[in-house]
């Protein structure tokens, strides 16, 4: 198993986990899938040094991604990321997003972040316990804020203070 930076190359299959993850309604507000060119600003707005996207491999199989996306935009956030977790179908409950995780906190303070936040829909339970168990705590709760398939879902906003 290896945890390393994505290349562009990469981009597709990354495209193609976050897409597997559209109809579960339960990681992501798109209602349909994206496509590969419409995410290369994403892909090309990440650093290495200051907002990596890293993939996870499984025997040389990109199995899962974790991204850190800045935080609101502005300069005075420039501390706090968003970071955001999908994994391919075929390799969930593997505890890939654990391994993805526990790096992104370890290297945090080494991309010069204090603050990570994730958002994550109230009823995706284990993502929020995954979450809960690397000690992010419940920074707020904004009820129905999302319309998935004419249901109404809550969004939960989850933080850690990088010590």
């Amino acid at each position: 198993m290896i945890i390393r930076h994505a290349t562009e190359t990469d981009l597709p299959t990354i495209v193609a986990i976050y897409n597997s993850a559209i109809p579960t309604r339960m990681a992501t507000a798109d209602l349909e899938p994206v496509s590969v060119e419409s995410r290369l600003a994403w892909f090309k707005g990440r650093s290495p040094s200051k907002r990596p996207l890293w993939v996870i491999e499984v025997e040389g199989v990109i199995a899962g991604w974790l991204s850190f996306q800045s935080f609101y935009g502005r300069p005075a956030y420039s501390k706090t990321a968003e970071i955001s977790i999908y994994i391919a179908p075929n390799y969930h409950r593997r505890g890939l997003g654990r391994q993805l995780l526990a790096q992104a906190i370890h290297e945090s303070s080494n991309l010069g972040l204090k603050t990570l936040v994730c958002f994550i829909f109230a009823h995706n339970q284990p993502s929020l316990k995954l979450f809960e168990t690397f000690g992010f705590e419940h920074w707020g709760h904004l009820p129905k804020v999302a319309e998935l398939d004419s249901v109404e879902r809550d969004l939960v906003i989850m933080g850690l203070r990088i010590n």
